[in-house]
Formats: structure tokens, sequence, C-alpha cells
């Protein structure tokens, strides 16, 4: 979500501060020192008030002079988000995590340049328009109303 240019201050910063006795800036990306980034790059683009979307692509850090010197690490076997408090996953879970992927991978909705139309499965929706939030609440949560008082009910 952090925009390009937070990156490279960091990287100018770091460069005049560790170049050699202060009179040259350091050649060498973010002075030399190791600089750990992570996240999640489906996630949330960077925010340009007003930008049009290719604003937003400008301002990511994909976009940066910065973006050929990484080392991209990846982690892809398992999403662990969807197996905690349970000891094993089921179809409906492994379903779902397909799907997601396959959604931030960009295979549902056919070709496209940014926009693309895909079908939600039918087991992901809210069909209760007069409350939506209370069918969610109820599906994520299905003994809140019984269990509330049970410390343990958020812990698991």
């Amino acid at each position: 979500m952090t925009h390009k240019h937070a990156f490279e201050a960091l990287d100018r910063t770091l460069r005049y501060m560790l170049g050699q006795n202060g009179n040259m800036i350091c050649e060498r990306p973010f002075g030399g020192k190791v600089i750990v980034f992570c996240g999640v790059f489906r996630q949330t683009p960077p925010i340009v008030q007003g930008g049009t979307r290719q604003d937003i692509v400008n301002a990511s850090l994909y976009s940066s002079y910065l973006w050929g010197i990484y080392k991209l690490l990846k982690l892809t076997k398992k999403n662990m988000r969807l197996t905690v408090g349970s000891e094993k996953s089921n179809i409906q879970e492994t379903n779902f995590a397909n799907w997601l992927l396959d959604l931030g991978k960009g295979k549902l909705g056919g070709q496209n340049d940014g926009d693309a139309t895909f079908d939600i499965p039918d087991d992901l929706l809210i069909k209760d328009t007069s409350d939506p939030i209370s069918q969610l609440i109820n599906f994520v949560y299905p003994c809140i109303l019984r269990d509330y008082e049970n410390p343990d009910l958020f812990s698991e």
C-alpha cells in the first residue's frame, strides 16, 4: 500500500548517510544495508487521491527504479488463514482457497486489462438482502449468541 516514493526516499537517505565521509553518495542500494519488505502484492494498491488507474500503477513499488534490485521470495504452499483452528482442511475450505488463489493470479474472468467479470461461487454469496450483516455474522460465528460469555470463543 505504500507509495514507491517512500521506498525511494529511504534509498536516497541511506545512500547519502552511508556515503564515504559524507562527501560521496554510496553507489549501493540502501547504502549497502539489507532491507526486508514483506506484504501481499495482491492486496490494496497505493492510494492516489483522484488518481487514474495509470497513476495508481505508477505509484506502486513495481514501477520504482528499485524494483529490479529486489530479491522476491514467495510463500506458495499453504494458505494458513484457512486452516487455523482445524485439524484437517475440509473440501469447502480447499475449494475456497483454490478459488482465492485463482482470483489473485488473474485466472478467473478470462483475458483482461485490469477489469474482469467473474462468477462468485454461490456458497460465498450473502443471499439475505434484508439483513446481510446478520447473515454474515451468523455464518462466521454460528454460536455467538449462545456462547458469547465463553472466554475461549474467539481464541480458537
